[in-house]
């Protein structure tokens, strides 16, 4: 998406839905038309999720869009492929029939069946889990899935699935990589910044963990390998069709030229908690770090800033460590405390513990009166 589109396209909502104020009840916003959702604070004393028309978060209760986890698995998928499409992780989303280029998350669903003995005849239990690593055979994902915290499995229906999308909204909010899902973007600099911003991630830093058993990063990283060359490959034939005659130097791979990897290695002990990873555990790499030396116990896979585990292993390595797409976002950018949104504009307001504000942000939430000012609330 190009600046001008963005701001023809953002201008155009926003004539349509209203700038909204403090204590608007627009449904522009983090919401996206999304149905009601009962409120996973509040419960039953929350009618339903009413977005405020610029803070992600619900009218009705006041509590965070997060809470009420609304969407559904379509929505989540087509948001994780624009966040994944035109990256080294492109390979896993696939394109959208009729999308314009669109793409979606070619997501790894896993079906359990099992059978159940009994005195009767033989009846079978069936478990579905929302996601699971891709590449392994059912029995060592199913060892995975033991590896980490019962409450953070994704099998559907239960509270795991639902912690799994209200992280995929927490960790990767759609308002970080989509200047269309912002609010508080209002000049083509600030667009501009922030597609800059988005592509040089999705090139340098953002990236999907792989889940194999020790000793067996050099396979990943020779697949990785494979993919670069075959996206360099795809890429020149496609300028060479455009006869343009471009010689541009294709995207070196992620894990390093240098960065070998000790197949005969017996001792692996994971980068997060450093004790030893069993040689036939499943464990997680990340292609950003390099296949040599560098893995994690599954449960200790977790943003080094929040200490959450990484929805389906999507990660931003940067200066060494694993973060959230969140925490990552923030720390080059701040971000707002009353819309959420990263500030990409040079106007700020910065309380003294170091919290952010838009300007026009930072106002009381019933009233609307600047923060600076005492209001009866």
């Amino acid at each position: 998406m190009d600046v001008s589109s963005a701001m023809a396209k953002m201008s155009l909502k926003q004539t349509a839905g209203g700038a909204g104020g403090a204590g608007g009840a627009g449904r522009a916003g983090g919401a996206g038309g999304a149905a009601a959702a009962v409120c996973l604070v509040c419960k039953e004393s929350c009618s339903g999720f009413q977005p405020h028309s610029w803070r992600k978060a619900c009218m009705a209760c006041g509590c965070s869009m997060v809470d009420h986890a609304p969407g559904d698995d379509l929505e989540d998928d087509q948001r994780m492929g624009r966040l994944l499409a035109d990256s080294p992780c492109s390979h896993l989303t696939a394109k959208v029939k009729g999308g314009g280029g669109l793409r979606t998350y070619k997501r790894n669903r896993m079906i359990v069946t099992n059978p159940v003995v009994s005195r009767k005849d033989p009846t079978f239990s069936t478990t579905t889990y929302d996601w699971a690593p891709a590449g392994f055979n059912q029995k060592l994902a199913m060892t995975y899935m033991e590896l980490i915290p019962e409450s953070l499995r994704p099998v559907s229906g239960t509270d795991g699935a639902l912690q799994r999308r209200r992280q995929l909204l927490s960790q990767l909010p759609a308002y970080d990589q989509d200047p269309m899902k912002c609010q508080s973007l209002t000049s083509e600099e600030e667009i501009s910044s922030m597609l800059l911003f988005v592509q040089n991630y999705k090139q340098e830093v953002l990236g999907v963990g792989e889940v194999a058993i020790p000793g067996e990063g050099g396979a990943l990283r020779e697949a990785a390998n494979q993919r670069t060359a075959k996206e360099a490959k795809d890429k020149k034939d496609g300028l060479e069709h455009q006869d343009q005659g471009s010689t541009s130097s294709s995207p070196s791979s992620a894990t390093g030229s240098t960065n070998g990897t000790d197949n005969t290695k017996t001792d692996h002990r994971c980068s997060g908690c450093h004790g030893e990873v069993a040689s036939e555990s499943p464990a997680v790499y990340a292609e950003r770090a390099g296949y040599h030396g560098a893995l994690w116990h599954p449960s200790c896979f977790v943003c080094s800033e929040c200490g959450q585990g990484l929805v389906d292993l999507v990660y931003f390595w940067s200066n060494q460590k694993l973060l959230c797409g969140r925490h990552y976002c923030q720390s080059v950018w701040p971000r707002c405390s009353g819309c959420d949104e990263l500030i990409f504009c040079q106007s700020l307001h910065k309380a003294k513990d170091g919290r952010t504000w838009h300007l026009q942000h930072c106002c009381c939430w019933k009233c609307g009166q600047n923060l600076e000012t005492p209001c009866q609330h």
